[in-house]
């Protein structure tokens, strides 16, 4: 996913509405309390975007390449020390700050209704999903894993992050994201590491 360039006045506009999102939540924000965030007028935002539905794509572009930040591996890592960074990326023993946490579970409730925000969740789902495969195809190559279709076993894993994400947010579970990442281990030393055998 592209790096967007966005002006210093953009990347306050984004602040702001982040602070606002946090702390008032999807259903109440305003354009007003965005304003009042960024201690200016509403004026100020609408010169950079023409209505609340622009601003808001654009804001979860913000938060899109944000995730993107802490979702990397090194590509010079051999395929399951790679595999291993981005599940840790994906369901970190720290999570993220809560109000990003929050913010990003609120935009996301939005995409069904929303064709804009779904096509980024789309976009950014299939971008995770080609880091997966590529380093489980890698490990099939080099013979680290099974022969499995890569992009099968990569969405079987972003499942159980999706899946662990969903229960820590929604249904206030402390262990879920510890219990996703003992079963994504699970699921690649069960089902994609090579046996000695073979």
């Amino acid at each position: 996913m592209g790096d967007s360039e966005r002006s210093e006045p953009e990347e306050e506009i984004m602040e702001a509405t982040y602070e606002a999102l946090c702390e008032h939540g999807y259903a109440d924000l305003t354009v007003q309390r965005i304003a009042t965030k960024l201690e200016k007028s509403t004026a100020a935002i609408h010169y950079h975007y023409d209505t609340k539905d622009e601003l808001l794509v654009a804001f979860l572009e913000y938060l899109l390449d944000g995730m993107d930040e802490w979702l990397k591996a090194d590509d010079e890592d051999a395929p399951r020390e790679r595999l291993s960074s981005l599940l840790d990326s994906l369901l970190p023993e720290e999570p993220h700050d809560e109000g990003f946490t929050v913010a990003m579970t609120d935009m996301r409730a939005q995409a069904p209704h929303n064709e804009a925000f779904r096509e980024q969740f789309v976009e950014r789902d299939a971008y995770t999903l080609d880091l997966l495969a590529a380093a489980i195809e890698d490990g099939i190559e080099e013979g680290t894993f099974r022969e499995v279709e890569p992009r099968g076993a990569a969405r079987s894993l972003l499942t159980i992050a999706d899946g662990g994400w969903s229960r820590y947010v929604v249904l206030d579970d402390d262990d879920a994201l510890v219990r996703a990442r003992g079963t994504a281990r699970e699921y690649v030393e069960g089902s994609l590491e090579a046996t000695t055998e073979g």
